[in-house]
């Protein structure tokens, strides 16, 4: 346990990654919205205010699971660290920055639930149908994405890593393929009714549920690859 939060503190060396980037990112995202509903409120439109912005942390997780494995991996082998204690250490640290995110968030819907969206109707964090399960399931959905992103680029990078160029770019095309090849089957069935009826009975909790299950899949074949990976 100690040298897997030895990693946790290794990972934290830059800071930048795991705590600036994010809250520049975030905090950018945010001002820039508030700044485009003043120029609409005051230019007399009404009702409610929403933006995508929210979503740029989270996209940065992304960027953040591949620099915790180029930027660090090699350093680890260094010193010592098995790949073991590497891989657990490095998802500690995404899980605390994930649950971070998730507690922003929720403080954030919170207040402009309180503040009528900052008395200007834009709801920046708040969502009514993430917000469905309460302040609880907000958050595990927002951790759920964060921690989904966060793997996405991790994989994705232990693979290059592992593998190569070219391997991994034959994996890109190869799962756009099987994404295509299910959409066509679907579509042949005439089931996209079906699909959209089972999504909007699973809920976004479900969904969340769901994709927690392929973040945790994702990283057991990353664990699987790191094993083999040379720095």
């Amino acid at each position: 346990m100690n040298r897997t939060l030895r990693v946790v503190r290794m990972q934290l060396i830059n800071r930048q990654t795991y705590l600036w980037v994010p809250l520049l990112v975030l905090g950018g995202a945010f001002i820039l919205s508030v700044a485009i509903w003043w120029i609409l409120a005051g230019s007399g439109v009404t009702g409610n205010f929403y933006g995508g912005g929210a979503q740029a942390p989270l996209w940065y997780l992304a960027v953040v699971g591949v620099q915790a494995l180029t930027l660090t991996f090699p350093f680890s082998q260094a010193m010592s660290v098995t790949r073991r204690e590497f891989f657990f250490g490095t998802y500690l640290i995404a899980a605390l920055s994930a649950a971070s995110l998730a507690v922003i968030f929720v403080i954030g819907g919170w207040i402009e639930t309180l503040t009528g969206g900052w008395g200007l109707n834009g709801y920046f964090f708040y969502s009514a149908e993430i917000w469905q399960g309460g302040p609880l399931g907000a958050a595990f959905i927002f951790f759920t994405v964060a921690m989904l992103m966060f793997t996405l680029g991790f994989t994705g990078a232990t693979v290059y890593k592992r593998f190569g160029p070219t391997v991994f770019t034959v994996s890109l095309i190869g799962l756009g393929a099987l994404l295509v090849g299910a959409m066509f089957i679907v579509g042949r069935l005439n089931a996209w009714g079906q699909v959209f009826t089972w999504i909007g009975e699973q809920g976004p909790l479900g969904m969340a549920a769901w994709g927690l299950v392929v973040a945790a899949a994702l990283g057991a074949a990353a664990f699987a690859t790191l094993r083999r990976a040379t720095p």
